[in-house]
């Protein structure tokens, strides 16, 4: 007997419906009570059903929605229905798939979909063989509501459609689908593509036996009517250019030709997407080769892409030009995501390196239009393509450059501005040239009386930044800063937001070339304070903790400390503990620590205290979650690893002072715990900061030595780079500390580290901080470290010649010195990389060139002279040269260096 609904249980539902599209928040939390109520009948799903597939007299809105609401039972407690309820609902779905109305269809397919992935694709067999059944419907109706449904399992289970699971169903759906692709209807054809589309990245093996085939359809397909179907035909052909190519290359000058026609759709869906192949193919070894021809027909169609559209200068307020009084709304502001501290060292000719394995996000311009556009896949492709082609893109740009960037209509104008960021990268080397030209033209768009042209402008100079700073500080760096300050203070808050951005790239690269200018900066950054709102606050705090970090220690004057930090505490006192504001404030207050030294001990102590707090709470409340997680909430464990990390900052900066405040907390204890959490990144900044610790006051640490070394040995596991580099780093600086007692945990850590150290695709970080760290254990424990010489000596020689000279660097080659000592058979095979390293050396201390003096001496001495001259023939000049200055190499009896530097 089919189930039938009972009247006045119907006119309830259907009073609940039309309620819960009121807009009165009491009618909706009356709703959401009503519906928990009626959850409690078995049969209110089948309500629900009834509505949404046969209650034809409703309107569409409430029906849709009746089927909406059920798929949210179906998404919390499918599992819970009773049987003959769900097969109601499955049932009366597949009958109605073809329903006349385009909305309730889509609903339906919606609610098939969501079924399938509660795993009811193993326990519905009848499903797809029905659906793909019912594509051969001459009803147009019931072929697309079957297509529908079909297009989102597609979506939804795509590894699952192609695994033994269901005993490979694509076998039968691919061939079916590619019949579909000359269908008379265009939403059909359409839909029959975007079902193929969901197996190329995925490789199925269906699709793969049918490429050829599917390829030639997609060809046939190319000058469609229809702008969703030439939509997917380009999306298709962009997936398979990353993994068929061997497929397309025949057909690679065709395809080309193509996408350039596409990337000018009229319509701006179909534009982006072939825009998207310009991206793709540059990732690709043959995209030189296949597109040099091109470039001339190209580049225009991609700079052309790159201005606004009407519709993007009207989301962006383009005619707004002051609105810096106006309150940002709370869902303006993106989440923000800390970076967990990394341990890096100093290379030759360069500033420290980030942790290599945190991708730095290369933040274009209008960044709050968030949604990927045409303009934004535009310039990106010219970016990518900049770094392919280099110089060579320039004889296609530089004629349309000189148009765009002195036109009158602004928004032109402003798309030759982003042209040349797009480009600065790659095309660095051929600019220069035109630069002493271009940057004051560009500092004088910094004035211009349209905010997205002053915005972007910010962005593109910022882009060229590192040139700027080559060159004598009056020529460029001092008019773009003064231009740029002003700018900080704009009426606009999008060109604040450029401003402030542009000057922490500008702050990174000019560093300490901007300490004249600091008052006059301090002075703007402080005034700025009053004047944003929440959003470029945040982004202000990191130009201030940019600003810190670029000129270190020449901030520790009162002057300066005396403007800087009043407002900051001010902000600081006003933040909550929950509050997520708090995160880019520690990192900026762990900058200025770092910087401001002693400058900041008068701040340190309620800083140090709060921070302890966080990291307490944070750890209580996943203690409570973990036990009872029905009953508290999962705590964002970003407050805890921005105070650690902040904590870190103050050890740092302030050394020996912080003693006190570690003696008066339990930081140790919290320490213990962080240190095993399950998240990387807390356990990250907790080495990094028992790193910290261990420099600035050991005496506290050293009692907890024993508990926590099994814990960084197990954490010596390269799958979490970036906690691994930190520990790494930690047990180098204890080892210092700890000296001959470091004994019983050298079989703890060595064999890692010489894992670690010889392990193909290390990033450079790493390796040098285990070098770093090998070294110094071997200098404290020389006898249980050197046996194992021969293992790591040539990486270790390798991973440490670009360090610049410093301690440590300095410990590490006394260890690599003394473990020679004991057991010099270990380095005998590749002394050559012991002299290059050697020689990498600018100003060792006396007492440790002596150490190098003597092995290289040492050496010769043992191997003969005429064995020597062999040996040292093997040298690069520059290490022939170098050895014979500094130690005296190439003359009688002071040869010691010889075979140093291939």
């Amino acid at each position: 007997m089919e189930w039938q609904p009972d009247e006045q249980g119907l006119q309830q539902v259907l009073l609940l419906l039309k309620d819960s599209q009121s807009p009165d928040t009491a009618t909706q939390r009356a709703v959401q009570e009503k519906l928990e109520q009626l959850n409690q009948f078995p049969d209110f799903n089948n309500y629900l059903i009834f509505v949404l597939t046969s209650l034809k007299s409703e309107d569409e809105p409430t029906r849709s929605l009746s089927g909406l609401i059920l798929k949210n039972n179906v998404k919390a407690h499918y599992q819970n229905f009773p049987p003959a309820v769900a097969d109601f609902i499955k049932r009366e779905c597949l009958n109605n798939i073809g329903d006349p109305s385009p909305l309730i269809r889509a609903t339906i397919g919606i609610l098939i979909t969501t079924i399938a992935s509660k795993g009811e694709l193993q326990t519905w067999p009848e499903l797809l063989p029905q659906l793909c059944n019912l594509l051969n419907s001459e009803d147009y109706n019931t072929c697309e509501g079957s297509f529908g449904a079909l297009q989102k399992i597609c979506e939804d289970s795509s590894e699952l459609l192609d695994s033994d699971a269901l005993n490979r169903p694509l076998n039968i759906m691919i061939p079916k689908f590619l019949q579909f692709f000359k269908h008379c209807s265009p939403k059909i054809r359409s839909h029959a593509i975007a079902c193929v589309n969901q197996f190329i990245i995925g490789r199925a093996q269906a699709l793969m036996d049918n490429i050829d085939t599917f390829i030639e359809s997609l060809f046939a397909l190319a000058g469609d009517e229809d702008s969703e179907v030439r939509k997917n035909v380009c999306r298709a052909l962009v997936m398979l250019l990353e993994v068929r190519i061997d497929r397309l290359i025949p057909h690679m000058h065709s395809i080309i030709q193509y996408m350039l026609q596409r990337t000018q759709d009229p319509d701006e869906n179909v534009a982006l997407e072939a825009c998207e192949f310009w991206l793709t193919l540059a990732e690709q070894p043959i995209c030189k080769e296949a597109l040099s021809g091109h470039l001339v027909q190209l580049i225009p169609i991609l700079v052309n892409g790159m201005k606004y559209s009407e519709i993007d200068i009207i989301l962006l307020k383009g005619d707004v030009e002051e609105d810096d009084t106006v309150p940002d709304s709370e869902q303006d502001i993106k989440p923000r995501f800390h970076k967990s501290r990394t341990v890096t060292l100093q290379h030759e000719g360069g500033e420290g390196e980030e942790g290599e394995d945190i991708d730095e996000d290369e933040d274009d311009d209008d960044d709050t239009l968030s949604d990927w556009n045409l303009r934004k896949c535009s310039a990106a492709a010219l970016d990518v393509l900049a770094n392919v082609f280099r110089d060579e893109l320039l004889p296609h740009l530089l004629p349309l450059l000189k148009g765009l960037l002195f036109h009158p209509d602004w928004v032109v104008k402003e798309s030759g501005i982003l042209v040349l960021g797009a480009i600065a990268e790659g095309c660095m080397q051929g600019m220069v040239p035109y630069l002493p030209e271009l940057i004051p033209h560009l500092i004088q768009c910094l004035c211009d009386k349209k905010a997205l042209v002053r915005s972007i402008a910010c962005w593109t100079l910022s882009r060229y930044a590192h040139w700027v700073v080559s060159q004598p500080p009056d020529a460029h760096l001092k008019p773009l800063m003064t231009e740029l300050l002003k700018r900080i203070l704009d009426g606009n808050k999008r060109v604040q937001e450029a401003a402030c951005s542009a000057f922490a790239t500008l702050e990174e690269e000019a560093c300490t070339e901007l300490v004249p200018y600091l008052s006059f900066i301090l002075d703007t950054l402080v005034f700025a304070f009053g004047k944003y709102q929440h959003k470029n606050l945040l982004i202000l705090y990191d130009a201030i903790g940019t600003l810190a970090d670029s000129v270190g220690h020449h901030l520790n004057q009162p002057e300066y400390i005396q403007k800087l930090m009043p407002p900051l505490i001010q902000k600081w006192n006003e933040l909550k503990d929950e509050d997520k504001d708090l995160f880019p404030l520690l990192e900026c207050l762990s900058s200025v620590a770092t910087a401001l030294q002693s400058g900041f001990l008068p701040y340190c102590e309620p800083v140090y205290q709060r921070c302890v707090t966080l990291v307490q709470k944070t750890l209580a409340q996943a203690m409570m979650y973990s036990q009872q997680p029905d009953q508290y909430e999962a705590p964002d464990k970003d407050f805890m690893i921005v105070a650690l990390d902040l904590l870190s900052g103050l050890a740092e900066g302030l050394g020996g002072h912080v003693d006190q405040l570690v003696a008066r907390s339990n930081i140790m204890t919290l320490l213990f715990q962080c240190m095993q959490d399950t998240m990387p990144e807390v356990r990250q900044s907790s080495f990094a900061l028992l790193g910290d610790l261990t420099k600035a006051c050991f005496p506290h640490v050293k009692p907890c030595i024993a508990e926590f070394m099994p814990i960084l040995g197990t954490n010596l596991n390269p799958e979490f780079i970036s906690v691994c580099n930190n520990a790494t780093w930690a047990i180098g600086e204890i080892c210092m500390q700890m000296g001959v007692e470091m004994q019983p945990y050298v079989a703890l850590v060595v064999p890692h580290l010489v894992e670690i150290i010889n392990r193909p695709n290390t990033p450079k970080t790493l390796l040098e901080n285990t070098a770093i760290t090998i070294g110094r254990l071997g200098y404290v424990c020389p006898q249980e470290v050197a046996p194992m010489l021969q293992q790591f000596i040539r990486p270790w020689c390798t991973s440490l010649r670009n360090i610049r000279d410093n301690e440590e660097k300095d410990s590490a080659f006394r260890g690599i010195c003394v473990m020679i000592g004991v057991n010099p058979g270990g380095v005998v095979q590749d002394f050559i990389f012991f002299c290059d390293a050697v020689a990498s050396w600018v100003n060792p201390k006396d007492d440790l060139r002596d150490m190098f003096y003597k092995i290289l001496h040492g050496f010769k001495d043992q191997v003969g002279e005429e064995n020597w001259q062999q040996f040292s023939e093997q040298f690069p000049p520059i290490l022939k040269e170098r050895l014979s200055a500094c130690y005296g190499v190439e003359r009688e009896n002071t040869c010691l260096l010889p075979f140093v530097l291939c």
